[in-house]
């Protein structure tokens, strides 16, 4: 077996990711960076009030997908840590909930709170 082909099965096998080539690691980059500043400028709209939470909710979009729900919301006005708190407490939803990762009902009773 050659020299680099046994390195991968090592990384491989031993539970670690293979090496990615420069490109790929400058094109992973390039998408992480655009997801952050996507993300920047959704918090600043929802700041604003130029985005109502609730409806970002019901058709997120895919750069929001793997955002925490606590993130999202404590971007929108009136909403700090405790607000927070007992709003996931009410929808029983874990702080560290992606938003890609409610449940419909979760979702729902989000929605019908943030309504309000």
């Amino acid at each position: 077996m050659p020299v680099a082909a046994e390195s991968l099965q090592k990384h491989t096998s031993a539970g670690l990711t293979p090496e990615r080539s420069l490109t790929q690691r400058m094109d992973a980059l390039q998408r992480a960076n655009d997801i952050r500043t996507r993300r920047a400028k959704l918090k600043k709209d929802l700041k604003a009030g130029r985005v109502k939470i609730y409806k970002l909710l019901l058709d997120p979009p895919e750069y929001v997908l793997t955002m925490k729900v606590v993130d999202l919301l404590l971007a929108v006005p009136k909403y700090g840590r405790v607000k927070a708190q007992r709003v996931f407490t009410h929808c029983r939803i874990s702080p560290s909930k992606t938003i890609s990762g409610l449940s419909e009902r979760q979702r729902n009773e989000l929605i019908e709170v943030l309504r309000r």
